[in-house]
Formats: structure tokens, sequence, C-alpha cells
């Protein structure tokens, strides 16, 4: 038993090494003790603006370097345990034995959370999040292969105690959805779905054919992150052009009478947005508003940065050749992401919303590329 701890502690002591140098957590205890500093400064509210930002940028370094620092004395405690049940081994101490077993496993599981949340380190990683689901190539099957996704990420947020609100939803002519935008909110909801942005392909036997035959569909998923309101995005109303029009889904007698659903076009860029879910056309359209407002933010920030292959580019066309997740249901059960390798055989927990694997493999592959 001993000698299976010790071969568990070298590998253990690598990680949490790496992490602080992947990481460059030595500078960020630096700005945080700087930071520190600041607020002991009797003029640090003056500026309340700046005061606020420098409060938030201090949680979110202690969201890092705290837990960080607690898991090193936990693997110091479980070093001195184990070196304590060496000395002790002769007389077969089992108790101390299966203390350390227990330590580890709850030390392996926190250093997995702060691993994870240290990849969540992207400009808008914290933010909420604008899901899209559009149906592609296949018709009523990838109409009911859409309805399927959203299941299955509204299975997700609820696992992750996320909420989910329908924006916009258009259904499919016989089945399913031909289109929908969700919001979820939670803590880092776009950081965790970022890795969901492409074509996602089904092949199955197909419900909708009297001869059961096998086909194959497709439905493109974007999401972009929800972005503060006063995010200096200039929008000039002369390159909005605005549609109202009534509801198209469930919504009571006043939503389907009126038309308070607000379809919005940024000509510059061919961006469309829509929003349906309220009654008052005034708040659908803040509502488009701010998702528009959070698209042309998402375009600025790649451009910026020179990574044009964003989520346009990824998804390209809705149908073969573009696809970053095959899921197969007939012959056999198979889901594989096509960029990291990460695949399951247990496809129905998958689409029942057991997905953070394939979410935590994505930023993996991200950060070693």
């Amino acid at each position: 038993m001993i000698n299976s701890i010790e071969k568990q502690l070298n590998p253990l002591e690598n990680r949490l090494v790496h992490l602080r140098d992947l990481f460059d957590l030595t500078s960020k205890e630096k700005e945080q003790e700087e930071i520190e500093t600041q607020l002991a400064d009797a003029d640090f509210w003056n500026d309340k603006e700046k005061a606020q930002s420098t409060i938030k940028r201090l949680k979110e370094l202690k969201e890092l370097t705290v837990p960080f620092h607690e898991l090193q004395k936990t693997l110091n405690d479980v070093v001195d345990l184990s070196e304590l049940a060496e000395e002790e081994s002769e007389d077969g101490d089992a108790e101390l034995e299966a203390e350390i077993a227990k330590d580890l496993q709850s030390f392996t599981q926190q250093l997995e959370k702060l691993e994870l949340r240290m990849m969540l380190n992207g400009p808008n990683d914290s933010c909420n999040a604008f899901l899209n689901i559009h149906a592609g190539a296949g018709g009523t099957e990838s109409c009911d292969w859409a309805s399927m996704l959203l299941r299955m990420y509204s299975m997700w947020a609820e696992r992750n105690n996320f909420s989910m609100e329908t924006i916009d939803l258009l259904p499919g002519e016989e089945a399913g959805i031909k289109r929908v935008t969700t919001m979820i909110k939670g803590s880092y909801a776009f950081g965790y779905l970022k890795s969901e942005i492409g074509v996602h392909r089904l092949v199955r036997i197909s419900p909708f054919d009297s001869n059961s035959r096998r086909h194959t569909s497709f439905v493109a998923i974007d999401v972009i992150p929800e972005i503060d309101a006063d995010i200096d995005i200039e929008i000039n109303e002369k390159d909005l052009k605005t549609d109202t029009y009534r509801s198209s889904g469930a919504g009571g007698q006043h939503v389907n009478k009126t038309s308070s659903a607000v379809r919005i076009t940024h000509i510059p860029t061919g961006i469309i947005v829509q929003c349906q879910n309220d009654r008052s056309q005034h708040k659908n359209r803040a509502t488009a508003m701010k998702m528009l407002k959070s698209k042309l933010y998402q375009i600025k920030e790649k451009e910026r940065e020179k990574e044009f292959s964003n989520a346009y580019d990824e998804k390209g066309e809705i149908a073969w050749g573009h696809q970053i997740r095959s899921y197969v249901l007939q012959p056999y059960t198979m889901i594989k992401d096509l960029r990291t390798g990460e695949e399951t055989g247990k496809a129905q927990a998958f689409l029942d919303g057991e997905i953070d694997g394939f979410l935590t493999s994505y930023l993996k592959w991200k950060i070693g590329k």
C-alpha cells in the first residue's frame, strides 16, 4: 500500500508544479499582493469605477491562487502522513494508509477542478452565453436532431446548476426545430460551451423513414458570450434594419396576436439577431441588441488577435466536411470529437447531458495546440 501511495505522489507533485508554471501563478501572486497594497490606500475608493474593476480583478486572482495554495498544503500534509505510515509500516497501520488513500483521491479531484478552472482563462470565459442551434442539411431529420441537441444542452445546464432561457425559436415544419437561441446563465458558461461551436453530425436509423433506412443529419452550433451593456462597441442606427413580426412559438394569445418579435440585421456584417421571448417589443429589441453587440465584440476580438479561424469560419457550411463531432447511433454507438480524438460509446448518457469530459478535453487540446 505504501509503495502504491509513493508512486502516486510524484506525478501529483509534478502536475502541481506544471500548473504553477503553465499559468504563471508567480506573477499572479505578485499582482494580488500589489492590489492588496492598493486597498490599504485611503484614496482607493475616490474613483469608484476603477476601484470596482480592481476588486473584481482581485477576486479573479484569488480564485486561482487560494485553491492552489490549499492544494499545496494538502499535498505537503499527505507527504508527511505517508512518511509516518512508512515508519509504522511494520505494524501495518491500515487505518492511516486508508486515510492517506482517501486524502489522495480528494486531492486529485480538487487538482482536476483547479486545472479546469485555470484553463478557462479567456477574456470572456466567465460570461453567460448565447447558444444558437441551426438545423442544416437533412430536412426534417436535421430539425429533429436540432431538438435533440437542445435537450442535451438543457440537461447539461441543469446538471451544472445553470439557468437556460429561450430567446428565439422557429419550429420545424413537421418535427423538431429549424433554429433556436437560448441564454445560458452561470459562472463560466461561455468558457465551457465555446468547445461546442461547429457542425455536429448524426448518423442513425431514421424514425421518419418508413423503410427504416440510415440517415445522416447536420446541425450547426454557435456560442457567443454575453458582453456587458456598457462595452465600447459603436453601432450606427443607420446600419441597422429592424423588422417586427408575430411570435411563431408558444407564448399565449397576446404574444401570437401582436408583432412583438424583433429581427435586427446589421447591414455592414450581415449579422442577424432575433428575439421573441417577451411580450414587450421594447424588451425583445433590447435583448436582440445585446446579442448583436456581443457578436460584434467577439468579431472585433478575433480580428485583433488575428485568429479569424473563429466561430463563423470554423462552422462553415452545415453539411459534409465541416463537422467537429460525429454521433453514430446505428449500426453501433460512438460519439467522437474530430478535433481532440475524445470518444465514448455511452451515447445515451452523452445525449442526456453528460458532456463534461468532452468539454474538458477540448480545453486541454486548445492549450496544447
